[in-house]
């Protein structure tokens, strides 16, 4: 039973369970955001050149049923939102981690040619030697 107990310590001890935390906090508070934008200001816009206050309020009846299409129109602009910002985010972070890389391998070159330098230095000093 202390096993599982110590296990599970060292499970949220981890840096990625925390990381994960603080990332669905914000992304709760990006979505907030985002639908606050779709339905309070671009929404408003749409609805005003729909007719309606807001896009989510536009909807159609056929016979005793209401089709409100505004709100899937609203969840859709929410969804694309999203799905934009997020692509913005991983392609800032795949560009950084490639400069990362490659500034490593420059690195790591620079460090390859001082080695072969210094190997051709002793060599030099070996056959001076003889």
């Amino acid at each position: 039973m202390k096993s599982i107990i110590n296990e599970f310590k060292d499970f949220i001890n981890r840096g990625n369970v925390i990381d994960l935390a603080v990332a669905v906090v914000i992304g709760a508070a990006f979505g907030a955001v985002i639908t606050s934008f779709t339905n309070d200001i671009f929404g408003g816009i749409l609805g005003a050149i729909g007719g309606q206050p807001s896009v989510g309020d536009l909807s159609f009846t056929i016979g005793q049923g209401e089709i409100r299409w505004g709100a899937f129109l609203d969840a859709v602009i929410n969804f694309l939102i999203v799905a934009f910002a997020l692509f913005l985010v991983i392609k800032g972070i795949n560009a950084a981690q490639n400069l990362a890389k490659r500034n490593a391998s420059e690195e790591e070159a620079a460090e390859e040619q001082t080695e072969l330098e210094l190997l051709r230095e002793i060599r030099d000093a070996l056959v001076r030697r003889d």
